[in-house]
C-alpha cells in the first residue's frame, strides 16, 4: 500500500490542484493507495478546501494540527498515520506545487530495483538566486561531512520503504527532515537519487528564509554527532579531552624545563596559561564524556526507556 504524506501551511490555493494530481498517480499504482495531508496549523482555508477534496476523493485523508509544529512533526504525524494504516511505502511531498506527481512512477520503480529510499533530485531548480546557491552550497557541506551519497539532501520528494519510515521518525523534530537521507544512510539504509522535473511555485510564497541555512548546519552537527556517537559519548569527549590535556601538559613540562634548567622567568608566559587552560579544558572533556556514558549505560539498562 502507497501513502502520500504532504505537510501544508497556508497552501490553500495549491492544494485544490495538487491533490487530486497525486491522487491519480498514487490510484493508478495502488487501488488502495490514500493521499494524507497534514495540516500544519494553516490559517487560511486549507480546512475547507480539504473537506471538498474528500468529499471528492475517497482515497484523501486530513490531519490537523491545530498551531504550527513544523515540517519536521508533520512528517513524523504523517508517517506513523501512515504506518498504522499498514503502509509498505511512504512518499513525502511538497504542498508548493514544486514537485511534479508525475514523477513518482520513476521513484517507485527504483523502490522496485532495491533501494529503500529514493529522493528526487532537483538538478535543475526553478527557484531564486539565493536559493539556489545556499541550497547548492548545503548539499556540498552535507555530503562532505555525512559521507552519504547525494546530490540533492534537502528535496522534499522522497519514497521510502515502510521500515525506513519506522527508523527515522524519531529522529524527526526540529528541523532534521532536511536531513533523512543521511539518517536512513547512517542506519544501514540503501539510498538513491533519481532526477526529476522541478517547477516554480505555483501560487503563494515561501515559508522558510535565509536562516534556514544556517539552522540546517547546525541540525548537521547534530545528526552527525547522534549517528557516529550516540552509544559512545566518550570516544568523542573524551578523544578530545586527552589531547587538550596532552597538549596542556607538553606546554607545563617545556616551561617547568625552562624554569628550572635555564633559570627563566615563566610567570609572564602567555604560554603558562594556555597549558593550565588546556589542562582544564582536557579534564572536564573527559569527564563530561564518563557522564555521558553513565547516561547511556542507565537508558540501556531500562528497557522502558529503550521501548
Amino acid at each position: 500500500m502507497i501513502w502520500v504524506v504532504v505537510p501544508a501551511l497556508d497552501e490553500a490555493e495549491n492544494l485544490v490542484e495538487l491533490v487530486p494530481r497525486i491522487a491519480a498517480e498514487v490510484l493508478a499504482f495502488d487501488p488502495l493507495g490514500r493521499v494524507l495531508v497534514v495540516d500544519d496549523g494553516s490559517t487560511d482555508d486549507t480546512g475547507k478546501v480539504m473537506a471538498r477534496l474528500m468529499g471528492d476523493l475517497p482515497c484523501v485523508e486530513l490531519e490537523t494540527h491545530r498551531h504550527n509544529l513544523g515540517k519536521a512533526a508533520a512528517l513524523q504525524h504523517g508517517f506513523a498515520r501512515a504506518l498504522d494504516g499498514g503502509a509498505d511505502v511512504v512518499v513525502m511531498m511538497d504542498a508548493d506545487g514544486q514537485d511534479d506527481p508525475a514523477e513518482l512512477p520513476r521513484l517507485l520503480a527504483r523502490l522496485e530495483d532495491g533501494a529503500d529510499l529514493v529522493t528526487g533530485a532537483r538538478l535543475e531548480r526553478h527557484d531564486r538566486f539565493v536559493k539556489r546557491t545556499t541550497s547548492r552550497l548545503y548539499n556540498r557541506t552535507t555530503g562532505l561531512l555525512s559521507g552519504a551519497p547525494g546530490r540533492d539532501f534537502n528535496s522534499g520528494f522522497k519514497a521510502m520503504r515502510a521500515d525506513v519510515a519506522r527508523d527515522v521518525s524519531p529522529m524527526l523534530y526540529g528541523e532534521m527532515h532536511r536531513y533523512l537521507t543521511v539518517i536512513a544512510h547512517g542506519l544501514g539504509h540503501r539510498v538513491a537519487e533519481v532526477p526529476v522535473q522541478h517547477h516554480a511555485r505555483m501560487r503563494g510564497s515561501s515559508k522558510y528564509g535565509l536562516n534556514r541555512f544556517w539552522r540546517g548546519m547546525s541540525d548537521l552537527v547534530t545528526v552527525r554527532f547522534l549517528l557516529s556517537y550516540e552509544h559512545r559519548p566518550s570516544h568523542l569527549f573524551g578523544g578530545i579531552g586527552v589531547l587538550s590535556f596532552l597538549a596542556g601538559m607538553v606546554c607545563l613540562v617545556w616551561l617547568t624545563g625552562l624554569k628550572l634548567v635555564a633559570g627563566l622567568a615563566i610567570g609572564d608566559r602567555p604560554l603558562l596559561i594556555a597549558g593550565v587552560l588546556l589542562v582544564m579544558v582536557g579534564l572536564q572533556l573527559t569527564l563530561f564524556g564518563l557522564l555521558a556514558e553513565l547516561v547511556v549505560n542507565a537508558r540501556n539498562r531500562d528497557p522502558g526507556r529503550r521501548a
